[in-house]
């Protein structure tokens, strides 16, 4: 299992991702407080912040593939 800094490193990577190349997305980020560790409880904490890292490659991941779609879908009726 990632360590709790690794996966914040890994989180603050997809948020600068996803604020550079996808600023329409930065409204649907989380806020980080609702992930930070439990320190009677380090393992959820880990794991919470793991579901967060996880949500955000998933909404990146369906963003591109809508775009893609929509970017193809609008090349079919260029060509009509």
């Amino acid at each position: 299992m990632e360590s709790e800094k690794e996966l914040t490193e890994r989180i603050l990577a997809v948020t600068l991702e996803i604020q550079e190349n996808y600023p329409e997305l930065v409204k649907y980020l989380q806020e980080m407080t609702e992930t930070m560790p439990d320190e009677k409880n380090p393992d959820v904490g880990r794991r919470k912040l793991k579901e967060y890292y996880d949500s955000l490659i998933e909404m990146v991941k369906n963003y591109k593939q809508n775009q893609l779609s929509q970017n193809t879908g609008m090349s079919k009726k260029r060509k009509e």
